[in-house]
């Protein structure tokens, strides 16, 4: 008994021990903190801006004895405590005698007045992977500006919580270029917020000096639970360290609100379904097309709010049995595919309904109209909507080479 019971008090402390070290772990160390010394330093992060043992990273700093000055702070999408929902305008607060400054509310851009005396910018926040997740654009707009002000940008780095494997998705098309998307990637690019730093400044000559202080035991094949790190949801409907990994799948469709996709139900992202959908038809048209790293289950449930609230509501829930093959954004365009094929006259009953305002908004998060046109006037869309832009992911993927730290 007394071998089992150290035995699983080994186990226990095996697997709350992080195996990995984060860049704001390393941003104290003595080498890294030098970085700041003597200078007036901004800070972009927001509740997901901890280190491994949970500590805040700008507490940390404001709190510290270091020759430097904390002189603001700026919170991107969700606010600085992660309580706003999407899309909401968040607001400015003080953290003591700091002015926090909201980077979306009137301004998505730091304004010279913001950036007024700072020397250093420490950026330290939780992206998802999904280019449509407006944490990079933020971080973009930082970087420019602080360019401008010949502002040095340090990037904590963080894991990509579906890995460093998934790339998937359409590019970003100019004309559909917004805060949703400012960067001609792949939808999922698989790279972390410190490459992405590296490419930005790269690729599109943003000029502002950048140093990224990189994890340590971080490999391309980890989800965010191989980590050993504990998750901070990144807003109110990513709240578990997986649901990254299904946000590409369901939330494009999610944004001509079509279907339900499980926001507003306890299961955000991880299922898709409607009152006038067949679970069992649709499970087994989906699990026809054998899309590698996914089962398709037949599902059946009631939303709290969102679309079809407090209706029954029937589809299949996603299962990721094997995250290096699953190809979210595909498995998503095959399952509006299969919606297409299966309930046509639904869903263009519905979509004749749906504001152009919605269809704008769809259009950009894809980062192209391409998809919308072909759900809207192909019968069966979903394979050629997964094939669109696929020699130009392949050459992204030969382009991010030279910029993953991994």
């Amino acid at each position: 008994m007394k071998a089992l019971m150290l035995f699983l008090i080994t186990a226990i402390s095996l697997i709350a021990e992080p195996k990995i070290q984060l860049g704001a772990d390393r941003l104290f160390e003595d080498v890294n903190l030098a970085l700041l010394t003597g200078k007036r330093v901004g800070i972009l992060t927001n509740q997901t801006g901890l280190d491994s043992q949970l500590r805040s990273t700008a507490q940390r700093l404001i709190d510290g004895q270091g020759p430097y000055q904390i002189v603001a702070v700026f919170s991107p999408e969700h606010g600085l405590k992660g309580d706003f929902h999407a899309g909401e305008i968040t607001t400015e607060v003080k953290i003591g005698q700091i002015s926090c400054y909201s980077l979306h509310g009137k301004h998505k851009r730091p304004t010279d007045q913001m950036l007024k005396g700072i020397d250093v910018i420490v950026c330290d926040m939780q992206d998802v992977g999904a280019r449509c997740y407006t944490y990079m654009t933020t971080l973009y707009y930082m970087m420019e500006e602080a360019a401008k002000h010949k502002i040095e940008v340090i990037v904590l780095d963080r894991p990509n919580p579906m890995g460093g494997v998934i790339v998937d998705g359409p590019m970003l098309h100019e004309e559909e270029k917004s805060f949703f998307g400012h960067i001609n990637i792949p939808y999922c690019h698989g790279m972390t917020i410190g490459e992405l730093a590296k490419f930005f400044s790269s690729e599109y000559r943003v000029g502002c000096k950048l140093k990224v202080i990189s994890m340590v035991g971080w490999k391309r094949e980890m989800r965010y639970f191989d980590t050993g790190l504990m998750w901070t949801p990144t807003s109110p409907q990513i709240p578990e360290d997986d649901t990254p990994t299904y946000y590409p799948a369901t939330g494009p469709i999610g944004e001509l609100e079509l279907v339900n996709i499980g926001v507003g139900y306890t299961l955000p992202f991880k299922v898709i379904g409607a009152p006038w959908i067949d679970a069992d038809q649709m499970a087994e048209a989906l699990s026809k097309q054998k899309l590698p790293g996914v089962k398709f289950l037949p599902f059946h449930y009631k939303p709290f709010f969102g679309p079809y609230k407090l209706q029954e509501c029937h589809g299949v829930r996603l299962v990721v049995t094997d995250v290096t093959l699953f190809r979210p954004v595909t498995a998503g365009y095959l399952m509006m595919g299969v919606i297409k094929s299966l309930y046509p006259k639904e869903v263009v009953k519905r979509l004749k309904n749906t504001p152009e305002s919605k269809k704008k908004t769809f259009s950009r998060v894809n980062g192209t109209s391409a998809i919308l046109d072909l759900f809207l006037n192909e019968r069966y869309p979903g394979w050629k909507m997964a094939s669109i832009d696929l020699d130009e992911r392949k050459a992204f993927l030969e382009k991010r080479k030279q910029y993953l730290l991994y």
